[in-house]
């Protein structure tokens, strides 16, 4: 009888195995030597691709890079992205992508069939912001529009959108080109109005998954201002924050400053409110449940000797739960009436708070998922190179496509956007920084999209074959 002691061997993810140390009979022997050759090969043949991937991504950055300059220079606000959407509709278009457009308004939805296989989603955003910029780039934008109030004012992409596009298109041109390594559907999204929070609620309300494939599984990317280009962060869990913006109207009755015994101080009233708004958290809230309630805004007045009538308040809300997020909307509602009937107000004289239709919900990065990315960010970037991050209170509406009633999982990731020598001359002073939405946010183009790029195909090439590393 043939014996063996061991069969040595390396598994897809690059470790050492062996083969049980007992002995074979000959057929039995054959087959673990060939099952160790397969694996063998599937590592190999894995190599190959994700050196395939970083060429064809170094290969085809002066075309994205050209299209991210473009994008930078002519950026649109919330709602009205109609010439980027148009762009990013061509390209993906250009790319193979059966596209379909006006879906939520500005909405992009294209779809890749390439045989049976699951549906995975993979989304961008395409509005800007109302900020100046400064940050002296050569493509820097010089745009102006008009807002919604009819405001004309000055436009940037000062949160990364412009990235988000360009990764995905060149994601989109290289999932195309590799279409043999891959089956399944690729279902990509140029989602508006994602800074004004009603992006994606506007995309499933106009039947994003009737119309199309409801996906398996939903990933995004987002651009991270204090993080090393060719880095990726992580949160399993709790990411983002629900964000509501809530309007306080609080009224008084106005008079002479001289004669304050004869009004109702409105001013006054308005400061004991934004006190007492400050005790929901530190004494209604449980300690170990996140919660943010900012008064960012106060106006009031028109003279130093009158008295006004009414006083605004413009408040952010944030949270995690669903719970904490009605149970801070409601202590709100009731303070600001509490605290005009402690004035003495009459009830035709109660404040009026409005929180607004454009609510955030919290973004949940399904666990399993999340941590299975994680896996592939270290195969292609290298251990170390894929971090864990803390949850942070910023919104993103990316999470609307994991709140329907079909349960999508959903995983965003931080894309590192900063020069490795920015980051370590801040660490060094002790100075933070330019963050999102500032007018001196500028990425470090080339390592930020390439990384974007290459991490994107092999988060997709994962979901869709479950490429080296299926749970």
């Amino acid at each position: 009888m043939a014996t063996i002691d061991s069969v040595e061997y390396f598994n897809a993810n690059g470790a050492r195995g062996c083969l049980l140390s007992q002995p074979m009979k000959p057929i039995r022997m054959l087959v673990c030597l060939l099952a160790a050759l397969v694996t063998v090969e599937s590592f190999a043949a894995t190599e190959v691709l994700k050196a395939d991937v970083r060429k064809r991504v170094a290969g085809d950055y002066d075309y994205l890079i050209d299209l991210y300059r473009h994008l930078h220079a002519n950026p649109e606000l919330s709602y009205m992205e109609k010439e980027t959407a148009r762009r990013m509709g061509d390209e993906l278009q250009k790319a193979g992508f059966k596209v379909s457009r006006n879906i939520g308004g500005h909405g992009v939805v294209a779809l890749l069939r390439n045989g049976k296989g699951p549906t995975i989603m993979f989304r961008c955003d395409l509005d800007a912001l109302p900020v100046k910029e400064a940050t002296g780039l050569s493509f820097a934008s010089k745009r102006r529009m008009k807002d919604g109030a009819g405001n004309e004012v000055f436009t940037m992409h000062a949160c990364g959108h412009d990235i988000h596009m360009t990764s995905l298109v060149g994601t989109a041109r290289l999932m195309a080109a590799i279409k043999d390594q891959w089956k399944g559907t690729l279902m990509l999204i140029a989602q508006p109005a994602e800074e004004r929070g009603g992006g994606a609620r506007a995309m499933l309300a106009d039947g994003l998954f009737e119309k199309f494939p409801v996906p398996d599984k939903a990933i995004a990317l987002h651009v991270h201002s204090s993080m090393a280009a060719g880095t990726i962060g992580y949160t399993p869990g709790f990411a983002l924050a629900n964000v509501d913006s809530v309007d306080i109207k609080i009224f008084g009755m106005g008079g002479h400053g001289a004669y304050p015994h004869a009004t109702k101080d409105p001013i006054v009233l308005a400061a004991q409110t934004i006190l007492a708004l400050q005790t929901i958290v530190s004494r209604e809230i449980a300690p170990i449940e996140p919660a943010v309630v900012t008064v960012g805004s106060i106006h009031g007045g028109t003279k130093h000797n009158v008295i006004p009538g009414e006083v605004d308040l413009q408040l952010t809300v944030r949270s995690y739960s669903d719970a904490t997020r009605e149970q801070l909307l409601n202590a709100i509602r009731r303070i600001a009436k509490g605290q005009a009937i402690a004035a003495g107000l009459p009830e035709d004289k109660m404040p009026i708070v409005q929180v607004k239709d454009e609510y955030t919900p919290a973004t949940y990065n399904n666990p399993e998922l999340t941590l299975r990315l994680r896996n592939v960010f270290d195969d292609w970037l290298g251990k170390g190179m894929a971090m864990e991050r803390q949850p942070q209170m910023g919104g993103e509406d990316f999470g609307e496509y994991g709140r329907t009633d079909h349960k999508v999982p959903i995983c965003i990731f931080w894309l590192g956007a900063v020069s490795r020598n920015s980051v370590m001359q801040s660490i060094k002073a002790g100075k933070s920084l330019p963050s999102l939405h500032s007018p001196l946010f500028a990425p470090d183009a080339e390592p930020t999209i390439k990384t974007g790029v290459a991490t994107s195909v092999g988060a997709l090439l994962e979901l869709l074959n479950g490429f080296a590393h299926a749970q």
